[in-house]
C-alpha cells in the first residue's frame, strides 16, 4: 500500500513539532535532533519536517512511500514510461533511514521522491537529491 510523503524544511523544530502535534492530534512517530516524522493513517501520509535540508524554510519535496521493491519498480517504471528522467539511488541514507529511491522533477520542477525504506540510519544522512538539479522532462 502506498502512502503520500510530504517534507517541509523548518527553522525551529521544537515550535514546528508543537504546531503539527496540534494539527494532527498526535505526537510524531519519530523525533530526532534535526527531524520529526508523523506516520498518519487519516490522512494516510508520511509527513516529515527537518532543519537539515539546505535552503529556505518551507515546502521541500513530495513523495510516495511504498511497501516493497516491486511497488518501487512499478512507480519508477511509470515515470520512465512517461518520458521522465529518473534519478535512482540504492541504499540511500537520508532522514534517519536507509531506502532505495527514484527521484524525478515534475514539469513545473517540483521534486518527487518514491522510496522503499529498508532500515534505519544513525544520523540524518546526506544523500538528498537537489530538487533544482533534477533532470527536467524529456522532450519528445
Amino acid at each position: 500500500m502506498k502512502r503520500l510523503h510530504v517534507h517541509v524544511t523548518v527553522k525551529d523544530l521544537e515550535t514546528s513539532i508543537g504546531f503539527y502535534r496540534m494539527l494532527f492530534g498526535e505526537a510524531p512517530t519519530v523525533i530526532k535532533d534535526d527531524y520529526a516524522k508523523w506516520m498518519l493513517d487519516d490522512p494516510r501520509v508520511n509527513f516529515a519536517i527537518s532543519t537539515s535540508e539546505s535552503g529556505a524554510a518551507g515546502f521541500n519535496h513530495l513523495g510516495i512511500q511504498v511497501d516493497s521493491e516491486s511497488e518501487l519498480a512499478d512507480v519508477a517504471g511509470r515515470l520512465k514510461a512517461a518520458k521522465e528522467q529518473v534519478v535512482e539511488q540504492q541504499d540511500a541514507e537520508c532522514c534517519h533511514a536507509v531506502s532505495d529511491k527514484a527521484w524525478v522533477a515534475d514539469p513545473e520542477g517540483v521534486a518527487w521522491e518514491t522510496f522503499h525504506t529498508t532500515g534505519e540510519a544513525t544520523d540524518y544522512g546526506d544523500d538528498r537529491v537537489d530538487a533544482h538539479a533534477l533532470p527536467r522532462r524529456v522532450q519528445t
